[in-house]
């Protein structure tokens, strides 16, 4: 098989059934198509108690600068509903100009041509003048503990220093070419559990019922909005996820009631201000009265989620400067530069190099019959066989 073939490259990988956390023979089938071309493959097992261990892979060809990463993962989610799907979902079967199966744009797909760019690189030009690194996990799709996080330590731990990163996820919309992620989103999430006083509904005076507490604390950190964007981001954004109340007696006034958020922030915060924020508005709201005449601050308790996902944005000319011109050589479009969407492992590289995100279309992913365009795979070889010569020669400069 030769790897220079994006197509044959993503049957293969699709083939292994690598749903997080099984590594299900994709980390073997990669190290397979890298080791030929001179790369130098090692595989990492991270664990971590209470969870199940992942198994990681890093390859490096090269041993000088500059040295460009090429970053993603080869765990999917789970299938669903098999039976709903028109191909098998490890089948990588081919129907009407596109190949089906799970991981195919998330984001097998993007694996598959950056190994084929590489491929093309060499077979035309020879290695690049510096190294080239594929930093690739089995847990994205997962808790995202024992993957990129622990490999990228791992690998700085051992000496490895990286000037740029490009990560493989689907980040187009609609057609190749339409976006490049240059940043993303902190994530906060947290519950917030309000207490009262049980007792019968007849009888409210004796009660103190914790749903009228909770409401003015949930539409606090509704409205009004944290802010209203900015120059590289949207507005920050908070819903409200989970209402509990667990009292299935319509009589009964309960004691207790809790609701879960997340907040997806901008740039105008830091996770630790906007915890503030929320806090604030929390004890603002504790006050109201509207629906407790009479009574007491409401009494709450808040907890966060761990491991809040912080912001950020690259501004790396030399990297987002190469890939748009790749991108626009290629396709003939310009690429929105974008910070939407939701949290990537992106996260974790940007504290080692800048970073950037351009892979495949990704309307299918995570669905029933995912696939991919035959011509978009060769189309994203392209792109990144021209973003390899552009940053390396920018990059030499």
């Amino acid at each position: 098989m030769s790897v220079s073939d994006p197509i044959a490259n993503l049957q293969t990988l699709i083939r292994c059934p690598s749903v997080t956390p099984a590594e299900g023979g994709a980390l073997s089938a990669l190290e397979a198509m890298l080791a030929p071309l001179g790369f130098k493959v090692e595989r990492m097992i991270a664990t971590e108690p209470g969870l199940p261990d992942v198994e990681n892979l890093y390859a490096r060809l090269g041993i000088d600068g500059p040295h460009l990463m090429f970053a993603g993962h080869t765990d999917v989610v789970p299938v669903g509903d098999e039976a709903s799907w028109s191909h098998p979902p490890f089948g990588a079967e081919i129907a009407d100009g596109e190949m089906f199966g799970r991981g195919a744009v998330d984001m097998k797909g993007g694996i598959a041509c950056f190994v084929a760019a590489v491929a093309r690189h060499i077979e035309k030009h020879g290695a690049p003048k510096g190294s080239v690194s594929f930093l690739i996990t089995g847990d994205e799709e997962g808790p995202s503990v024992n993957g990129t996080e622990k490999l990228l330590t791992w690998a700085a731990e051992r000496g490895e220093r990286w000037d740029a990163c490009l990560v493989g996820e689907p980040t187009n919309p609609d057609m190749l070419g339409d976006m490049i992620k240059i940043g993303r989103r902190g994530s906060v999430s947290g519950k917030v559990t309000v207490f009262g006083v049980q007792g019968h509904a007849a009888y409210p005076h004796l009660a103190d019922n914790a749903v009228r507490g909770l409401l003015p604390l949930a539409s606090a950190l509704m409205d009004p909005p944290f802010d209203a964007g900015t120059a590289e981001f949207p507005a920050s954004n908070l819903e409200v996820t989970t209402v509990d109340v667990g009292n299935p007696a319509t009589n009964v006034v309960p004691a207790k009631a809790t609701f879960a958020f997340n907040i997806r922030f901008n740039d105008t915060w830091t996770a630790d201000t906007v915890k503030a924020e929320i806090i604030r508005r929390l004890d603002e709201a504790a006050s109201d009265q509207a629906l407790r005449p009479d009574r007491q601050p409401t009494r709450y308790e808040i907890t966060w989620a761990e491991r809040p996902s912080h912001v950020f944005l690259t501004r790396n000319n030399a990297l987002i400067g190469s890939l748009s011109a790749a991108v626009e050589a290629v396709t003939g479009k310009q690429p929105v530069l974008s910070t939407t969407g939701g949290t990537s492992d992106a996260r974790f590289i940007k504290d080692y190099c800048p970073v950037v995100e351009f892979g495949l279309v990704g309307q299918t992913m995570h669905m029933v019959d995912e696939r991919v365009a035959l011509a978009d795979l060769e189309t994203l070889t392209q792109i990144y066989g021209t973003f390899l010569t552009r940053w390396f020669g920018d990059a030499l400069v």
